[in-house]
């Protein structure tokens, strides 16, 4: 997506409710401008009592304007609400669908949150308080000062010099005052956002390491860098109103100044005074949409600099079926990130239903490996083949479908344990679900629990223990039903006993599945289990 107008432009389907909204905000604006000018016209010429038939018309005319305004107003906020909250859903489905293909980024969780939620959201903003009511402002201004131009052309003259002042002055000086805080505020929020999810997701090392004051420290100098922001940009929005008036009241004042001296009648000359006066609402949210467009354009920016990162990886233009057999081969694969390669001239013979066993360091390309081999990653050399065809000339959920992960912090996810299970394969029987728990040996655990399948396991499953949230996730990757299992560092985070119990439990649940066991302590790795032993340096 070349620029954040293709991120947020609206579906045909929806540009009708926008020009709908568009007629409507019209129609609510000219109806309060014309019921303070029917208003003024009648009381000046009823002060003259004229026969009760030439106020008819006028009175009729103040109950219609005066019904009107409410009731546009209500259906454009419904339909103008409708239309924005579709452009950002249709937003929403495009940045989503973006982040599928470009993988995992290097984004911060909590800032990467505030892109997605509070930064699109600012589509709301694009359409609701910046286009929608500048368009509205600007046509029913042009429509009065028409209007006075027809009444008195001097006074026209003078009021259309008010609101070009209005329009583009005005607003031009409030974004200029605010320009660096309106900036800064998407970028705050989102320093803010992240420092929150950070806090929350270490409360408990933070409290072990009694770092509790420097973790606020660092979040109130970020709330307060926040805070400034947004109070140089209040101040602006408050010199915007102030300025507004003083051109409102000075339309007025011009004419009552010219209107005194022309030839006119009393009601005609209090529709001149008091209509400019009707503009003060209409005109009043062009400084603030200004201002609101520049954090508007900084916000979408930093969606749009999300989105726009290249993806992980190319998809063929004519990807080949997938192949029948399952053997797996590395040939002379490099791969590696911004900083180098990880991983440089590995070859691996992998038939099906084989054990292979790759271990080494930190940061030696196990995970990496394991990334390619899903294609999540792009090898820079070499080939990796699944029954002799390179994965590179295979769709990403083709090679996914055929080989599934296990890692140290597989997602449990804050549900039931069917739930979580049902991810794998929604729709299928309960006595499935009960097979894989068995086969990951989790299924007399539940079923003691006095919920069973419907027991909630917790934030990232906080309610089980490490072995548990593993077993449920191994379980879950056996009704995914994949021939090809990577197991990145299974037993990462459990200690001796129960991680050599996990393996023996994986590799003879894992029946004549390839397993790929990526890990640094290959002693866990239960001695009955013939295997390939491969070591990364």
């Amino acid at each position: 997506m070349s620029t954040p107008w293709q991120l947020v432009r609206p579906e045909p389907s929806v540009r009708w409710r926008l020009v709908l909204a568009l007629v409507l905000g019209v129609a609510a604006a000219g109806s309060a401008v014309a019921l303070l000018a029917t208003s003024a016209w009648l009381i000046t010429a009823a002060s003259a009592q004229p026969p009760i038939l030439l106020l008819l018309v006028p009175i009729v005319a103040v109950r219609a304007f005066g019904v009107g305004r409410g009731v546009f107003r209500y259906v454009e906020r419904l339909v103008g609400h409708d239309a924005a909250y579709r452009v950002l859903g249709e937003t929403r489905a495009r940045v989503t669908g973006r982040l599928e293909k470009i993988g995992p980024t290097s984004q911060r969780k909590g800032d990467l949150l505030a892109r997605l939620v509070l930064d699109v959201d600012a589509v709301l903003d694009l359409w609701l308080r910046v286009l929608l009511p500048v368009a509205v402002a600007a046509i029913t201004a042009a429509a009065t000062v028409a209007l006075l131009a027809l009444l008195l052309p001097a006074a026209g003259a003078a009021v259309a010099l008010a609101v070009l002042i209005a329009c583009t002055v005005v607003p031009w000086l409030t974004a200029h005052t605010a320009q660096r805080a309106e900036r800064n505020i998407a970028g705050a929020r989102g320093d803010v956002a992240a420092t929150t999810t950070e806090t929350l997701l270490t409360a408990a090392d933070v409290l072990a390491y009694n770092a509790v004051d420097s973790v606020l420290d660092d979040f109130s100098r970020h709330d307060a860098r926040l805070a400034a922001a947004e109070r140089r940009s209040a101040w602006s929005t408050g010199l915007g109103s102030a300025l507004l008036v003083v051109c409102i009241g000075g339309a007025s004042i011009a004419a009552l100044v010219l209107g005194s001296t022309a030839n006119i009648g009393g009601a005609v000359f209090a529709v001149l005074v008091l209509t400019p006066l009707a503009l003060a609402d209409v005109l009043g949210g062009i400084p603030a949409a200004a201002q609101l467009a520049i954090r508007v354009r900084a916000a979408l920016g930093r969606v749009h600099e999300l989105v726009d990162t290249p993806d992980a990886l190319t998809e063929p233009t004519d990807p080949l079926p997938l192949p029948t057999g399952r053997d797996l081969q590395v040939k002379l694969l490099r791969v590696g990130y911004d900083d180098g390669d990880v991983l440089d001239g590995l070859s691996l013979d992998m038939p099906a239903g084989s054990r292979v066993v790759i271990t080494g360091p930190s940061g030696s390309g196990k995970s990496t490996l394991a990334a390619v081999l899903l294609r999540f990653l792009e090898p820079r050399g070499g080939e990796v083949l699944l029954d002799g065809v390179d994965l590179a000339r295979l769709e990403g959920d083709q090679v996914r479908s055929v080989v599934g992960l296990l890692t140290q912090e597989s997602h449990v996810f804050d549900t039931s344990i069917r739930e979580n299970l049902l991810l794998a394969k929604p729709g299928v029987s309960d006595l499935q679900l009960w097979k894989a728990l068995y086969r990951a040996r989790l299924g007399m655990f539940v079923e003691k629990l006095p919920d069973g399948l419907d027991t909630m396991v917790g934030e990232h499953g906080a309610r089980l223990s490490g072995g548990e949230r593993q077993r449920l996730a191994f379980a879950r990757l056996l009704l995914a039903d994949r021939d090809v299992l990577v197991l990145d560092e299974p037993t990462e985070h459990l200690d001796e006993e129960t991680g050599r119990a996990l393996l023996a439990d994986l590799f003879a649940a894992a029946g004549d599945r390839t397993v790929v066991l990526l890990t640094h302590r290959p002693e866990l790795v239960p001695p009955h289990v013939p295997r390939q032993l491969v070591c990364l340096t």
